[in-house]
């Protein structure tokens, strides 16, 4: 049996209002999403979640907006991206009212490797960050994070070097250098 692709589902979802197509949509982009929140948000899985969450309710709410001139995965990446800008900017908001914006948490060692990557994203810039993950951890094309972000390629260029040579810089300077 042959899965609907995305376009069909979004016309069914448009047209009549299928629930049951939106569960499919959800399922089949929910995963790649909530890596990406996950790389964003340097391993928090609350916040990962809600974030999104957000960003399905977003495109749930405003599907009958998307005029397929893209794919429906960049309009999602795209979504994703302004529900994770706007959480950013509220947080710089109120940053200055919440002096404590990490609650400690403890991990299991089989997480361990994880938590290195995760705590290494930490060091680069929230643009060099939604590169490196847009690029080397959701495969996404220059092109197409030019289109999400709305940056010329060579930002985007630049970021991804930056994001590299600091990450670079990280993993040598905490043992991992290779060998």
């Amino acid at each position: 049996m042959n899965k609907p692709d995305d376009i069909v589902l979004i016309a069914k979802i448009v047209a009549d209002g299928d629930k049951k197509a939106f569960d499919i949509l959800v399922k089949r982009h929910q995963s790649p999403l909530r890596r990406f929140f996950l790389n964003q948000t340097c391993g928090n899985k609350e916040l990962s979640n809600d974030l999104a969450q957000d960003t399905f309710i977003k495109i749930y709410t405003n599907l009958g907006s998307f005029k397929n001139l893209s794919s429906f995965s960049t309009w999602l990446y795209r979504i994703a991206y302004n529900v994770y800008y706007d959480y950013i900017r509220k947080k710089k908001e109120t940053s200055e009212i919440n002096t404590e914006t990490e609650i400690p948490v403890t991990y299991s060692k089989s997480m361990e490797q994880h938590l290195d990557i995760y705590q290494s994203l930490k060091i680069l810039s929230t643009d060099e960050r939604t590169c490196i993950t847009l690029f080397y951890m959701e495969d996404l094309s220059i092109e197409k994070i030019s289109t999400l972000t709305k940056w010329p390629s060579g930002t985007i260029k630049s970021h991804l070097s930056r994001g590299k040579q600091k990450l670079a810089t990280y993993l040598k300077q905490n043992g991992y250098d290779g060998n």
